[in-house]
């Protein structure tokens, strides 16, 4: 749930949450022209993908919904610095000449979220499974060593 309300009907992430590396465009949905082709006029709900980001003692785990995408057509890379980013595209339905359209709701278009992962997630053992449209990202977590406190003796 978002804590700054939309300007321009996007659903934004938190812009407080320091993780997020959304990149806010203030003209995404802004109507432009009503003469543009129909490949401009594309739905771009696809384009914000939602994503859900759990952090269990042993890993942080990140799901993400998209419907009707194999694993072929979606991406997920860990790049240097610790961002997990996670991308894909799901390609516009052929029209027939002889199609009539009545209504397009669903979405087509590329998507990319970014996120910033924190030190104690172990990189080098990310694991990503997708099941009925749903896409799990699995980054396990480094043990987290406790510090050793040393009593140290007062002299005097």
């Amino acid at each position: 749930m978002s804590l700054i309300p939309s300007f321009f009907g996007r659903r934004s992430s938190n812009v407080f949450d320091p993780f997020s590396l959304d990149v806010w465009d203030p003209f995404q949905d802004f109507p432009l022209s009503t003469n543009l082709p129909s490949s401009a006029r594309e739905t771009t709900a696809v384009a914000n993908a939602r994503i859900d980001w759990k952090e269990t003692p042993e890993a942080h785990l990140f799901k993400v919904d998209v419907p009707g995408l194999k694993k072929e057509e979606v991406k997920v890379e860990v790049e240097d610095g610790g961002i997990l980013q996670i991308s894909g595209e799901r390609s516009k339905e052929q029209e027939e000449k002889n199609d009539k359209w009545h209504r397009i709701e669903r979405s087509s278009g590329k998507f990319c979220r970014r996120f910033r992962l924190p030190e104690n997630a172990k990189l080098e053992q990310v694991k990503a499974a997708m099941e009925n449209g749903v896409l799990t990202v699995t980054l396990p977590k480094e043990e987290v060593k406790k510090h050793e406190v040393k009593a140290i003796d007062i002299s005097g």
